[in-house]
């Protein structure tokens, strides 16, 4: 992205050619990132895309092997450790101590940032309420649900009130209801005005960001906002549901001018290049071969089938 306007302000994160490798395995390569203050951008991508390895990076956890980076306008290779105190990372596995209460994890990551024990109790007692942990407070961490120990996790990654938020699949294991929670907590975070930068394996959490970064074999490929994204799939959705999913969608590819078949559990989601026209022929083409179905339907593309069109068109390439 580039910044053409004198009065514009600048990213609070710009990476050039960010390239981090593990011996003769390449992480990431060359990225060229950029994040404005106050934006929530999502990385998305299969296992191994590197989207870890770019969080750690941005966190100064890593070395950078080659290229530049810089984070709340420090020099990523040069000023590792005064980034630290502009950001809070939040790792896969946030390592709570699960003998320590809520209100004593608070207390001990406050001491890691140096919070002074003046602010220490209102910031305290503002986390716990907007985490919505306030009577959990004296509650071991190890007693507390899979979607409270993450909403713990945020809230001892907040106790220093860093600028961005650096978060790696923080709600991944935890339940729907969590879920939407803790993304409750974060939007109100970003409309406050932090910058969060998060990797999620869910689609729907993707929509929820600002801009979108999908991540493939350490590359960025596609960087845009979701409904940029969702319009570069190719063709029209149909959303079919057969009794025999297998026999269905073998018959579909075969048909004149189906595009891509995806499957979600017993669900096809065909991309076809005019729904009009080649619904009718897939129901047609299934009544002459005996095959069931128990609902068709045109439906709009999601995050979930762009994602999945684009990751398989990039195998192919």
């Amino acid at each position: 992205m580039s910044f053409e306007s004198a009065n514009e302000v600048p990213p609070i994160i710009e990476t050039h050619a960010l390239t981090r490798d593990f011996k003769k395995t390449r992480a990431v390569d060359s990225l060229d990132l950029s994040i404005r203050p106050g934006e929530l951008f999502g990385l998305v991508g299969p296992d191994g895309a590197g989207k870890t390895t770019t969080l750690r990076l941005l966190a100064g956890l890593l070395n950078i092997t080659s290229g530049s980076a810089k984070v709340a306008g420090y020099d990523l290779a040069r000023q590792p450790e005064a980034i630290k105190r502009k950001i809070g990372y939040m790792a896969q596995q946030f390592n709570l101590y699960g003998e320590l209460s809520v209100l004593e994890n608070l207390s001990f990551f406050a001491d890691l940032y140096d919070v002074e024990v003046s602010e220490l109790r209102e910031r305290t007692e503002r986390l716990l309420a907007f985490a919505g942990l306030t009577e959990f407070k004296d509650r071991r961490a190890a007693q507390l649900s899979g979607g409270m120990q993450k909403k713990l996790a945020l809230a001892c990654t907040l106790i220093h009130q860093p600028e961005i938020l650096l978060l790696d699949e923080p709600t991944t294991g935890v339940d729907p209801i969590s879920r939407r929670e803790f993304w409750d907590i974060l939007t109100d975070l970003n409309l406050a005005g932090t910058t969060i930068v998060v990797s999620t394996p869910y689609m729907d959490e993707a929509d929820r960001c600002l801009r979108v970064g999908l991540m493939y074999e350490g590359r960025m490929v596609v960087c845009a906002d979701p409904q940029q994204i969702r319009a570069r799939i190719e063709g029209e959705l149909i959303e079919l549901r057969p009794d025999d999913w297998q026999a269905a969608c073998a018959l579909i590819e075969s048909l004149p001018g189906v595009l891509e078949v995806q499957t979600y559990g017993n669900l096809l989601h065909v991309l076809v290049d005019s729904a009009d026209k080649r619904l009718p022929e897939i129901e047609t083409a299934l009544r002459k071969h005996g095959l069931t179905y128990r609902g068709v339907r045109r439906v709009t593309p999601r995050m979930e089938e762009a994602f999945i069109s684009l990751i398989r068109r990039l195998e192919v390439d």
